[in-house]
């Protein structure tokens, strides 16, 4: 939030996304409190008006505005959209001022145009602003943004207009042309972000639409992560529009406990979008999507059953001193958490999985989808609720299944990225887990990584640690466990036999790895072949060099320090035995530079891991770290292992 190539970026949006709210929300209070009364407009007809007025351009100029933002500098693009919002909504003051609600509704599509041109912008402007290890944390920080600025601006729309008074129209037309102003000053310090393309456009919305729906559908990963993405949004539209009709006939509640239903909901989204940053750790974490959509499940399904608060008409007040309340209230919290941590590593993929040249446009396929979704929960409320007649309850407890049901699906196309952050939150609750060097392991392609073997909870450190899934090397007959085989089959863990129980199953196993690294995967070794008895390293047997002959890759070394003497961990003897010891210990892993294939020797290896676990080892005593080149200075291996 103190960079210049961000901070800017965020009030920029955030404040759009309040002004729109502001702007949207007085004029439907103006036309349902003011204009229907005076003019005999039909509430029902206006209202849906509005609502196809702010969702046809998504559909229409979504495209152009992709293409827009491929072809353009995407700072002086973004400078144009917010002078067209500040003409906007000085339009709208003065409408405002002079009662003319025709006009404003005019307005309401003209701020869909500007919002839906914005939206592709939005998110394609960040890879180019931001590192790769930061884009988690700055999407989480713009879903924050974007939806406490929704809340702020509903609140702000409600309190502008229950100010009354003669002097009310022109508060809110100053409110919308200074926030206007101030979003342009933002957007005025915005750095550049030259476009990826050169040449002319075309205005075809309806073919472009198609075209870029097509584009998105050819990249089959991207797609389903905007399917994905729109499902949140069906959802999200679903909740917020069947609250009020849920405060008036479950809560019994009025205006005022809308907008706490509602500020619940807001701020688990922000909430585990700052949860789904911090799990994360710069990382792209697929595995949370599933997870995400299992906590908006059962939250959901825990909220369609509260009953109905009374009979009566509850104040505030009342309702304030009622645990059913608050709990209707932390169902919300858990709902939007669940939908902070399901979406922000889709938006995340898409913007890292997309290239450079057609970013913007997979970032407009998302928002006609996103558009088409809406559109859909509004049907479905309608057939569910006007139509079928089922009671909220029922409703609610539909969208908590196809909350479920998402979260199945998710889970099966990302098991073991799923399995893998499952890992990696277990072992920061049971260790206070330090990384080091996590850059070092590449983003793409066939990798070696070895460590040194201290406990039976290396295997799930690394793994959990690891931004890749880690195929790793284990006993053959832990490996068939009965109990713990399907484990080790999703991890895709790789069995081997010793050569007195089976002479093959070593070429086998050495068959199975070769596999894996031509097939682009990273394999995580113990060279020492078993856990260490006293807490030094083994030395490392040859398997590594035979490896490295069949499949010449890029070797990473690790180290781990702080498991010998846990439970896990030979100290004293066998493993597991008695009860867990030192709970919350310090552990530290850390990765050193890759090396090449062709140079490394599991001799080279060997001192290059012992200088990385000579490094960290004052960790687990308070000791400041050392750099694993001042460890080469203290003489022969062994003195670096008894470092």
């Amino acid at each position: 939030m103190r960079s210049r190539f961000f901070a800017p970026f965020f009030w920029t949006q955030a404040l759009g996304a309040f002004n729109d709210n502001v702007f949207k929300n007085v004029l439907l209070l103006l036309v349902t409190f003011v204009a229907v009364p005076r003019l005999g407009w039909d509430a029902g007809l206006i209202n849906n008006l509005a609502a196809a007025l702010f969702i046809f351009p998504y559909l229409l100029f979504s495209a152009w505005g992709g293409q827009l933002a491929d072809y353009r500098d995407k700072r002086q693009l973004i400078i144009a959209l917010k002078w067209l919002e500040l003409g906007t909504m000085t339009c709208a003051a003065l409408a405002i001022w002079l009662d003319a609600y025709a006009v404003l509704l005019g307005l309401l599509f003209m701020m869909g145009t500007q919002s839906a041109l914005f939206g592709p912008v939005k998110y394609a402007i960040l890879p180019q602003h931001v590192q790769r290890t930061e884009l988690v944390q700055a999407n989480a920080w713009v879903e924050m943004g974007t939806f406490l600025a929704i809340l702020l601006g509903t609140l702000g729309a409600g309190i502008l207009m229950a100010l009354g008074g003669s002097h009310t129209r022109l508060l809110i037309g100053m409110t919308l042309v200074v926030v206007s102003l101030c979003g342009l000053g933002a957007a005025l310090l915005v750095p550049p972000a030259p476009a990826h393309f050169r040449g002319q456009l075309k205005w075809q919305p309806l073919r472009g639409s198609w075209q870029v729906l097509s584009s998105a559908w050819r990249a089959p990963r991207i797609f389903r992560a905007l399917i994905g993405i729109s499902m949140f949004w069906f959802l999200g539209a679903c909740y917020l529009t069947q609250l009020p009709l849920w405060t008036s006939h479950v809560v019994h509640g009025q205006a005022g406990a809308v907008t706490m239903l509602l500020a619940a909901f807001a701020v688990g989204v922000g909430l585990g979008s700052l949860i789904c940053a911090r799990l994360s750790a710069g990382r792209l974490e697929v595995g949370l999507v599933p997870i995400g959509a299992f906590v908006l499940a059962l939250a959901g399904f825990d909220f369609a059953v509260h009953p109905a608060l009374g009979t009566g008409i509850n104040t505030l007040a009342e309702l304030v001193g009622m645990p059913r309340f608050w709990w209707m209230l932390l169902d919300l919290i858990l709902i939007g958490i669940g939908g902070g941590l399901y979406i922000i590593p889709l938006y995340t993929l898409v913007q890292i999985r997309s290239s450079d040249e057609h970013r913007a446009r997979m970032i407009a396929a998302n928002n006609i989808l996103n558009a088409l979704f809406m559109v859909l929960s509004a049907a479905f409320g309608a057939v569910m609720i006007g139509i079928l007649e089922v009671s909220l309850h029922t409703f609610f407890a539909s969208l908590a299944g196809i909350s479920l049901l998402t979260a199945l699906v998710c889970t099966g196309l990302q098991a073991r990225p799923m399995m893998r952050i499952s890992i990696f939150v277990l072992v920061n609750m049971w260790y206070r887990l330090r990384i080091r060097g996590i850059e070092n392991i590449p983003d793409e392609g066939a990798a070696i990584v070895v460590c040194n073997h201290v406990s039976f909870m290396d295997a799930l450190v690394m793994g959990g640690a690891s931004p890749r899934p880690l195929r790793f090397l284990m006993d053959k007959p832990i490996y068939e466990s009965p109990w713990l085989n399907w484990f080790f089959r999703m991890a895709g863990a790789i069995p081997v036999a010793s050569e007195r129980r089976d002479p093959k199953g070593m070429r086998r196993a050495l068959d199975l790895v070769s596999k894996a690294l031509q097939n682009g995967e990273v394999v995580m070794l113990f060279p020492e072949g078993r856990l260490t008895r006293n807490g030094h390293m083994n030395e490392f047997r040859r398997g590594i060099d035979l490896i490295l002959k069949r499949d010449p890759v890029p070797v990473v070394p690790a180290a781990l320090s702080g498991l010998w003497g846990s439970w896990s961990s030979r100290y004293g003897g066998m493993p597991f035995k008695g009860m867990p010891r030192r709970f919350r210990a310090k552990v530290c892993l850390s990765f050193g530079a890759p090396m090449a294939s062709e140079t490394t020797t599991r001799e080279s290896l060997q001192a290059s891991v012992a200088a990385l676990k000579t490094s960290i080892d004052g960790y687990a005593n308070n000791k400041p770290f050392r750099a694993p080149e001042e460890s080469l200075e203290h003489g022969d291996l062994s003195r670096q292992e008894q470092g």
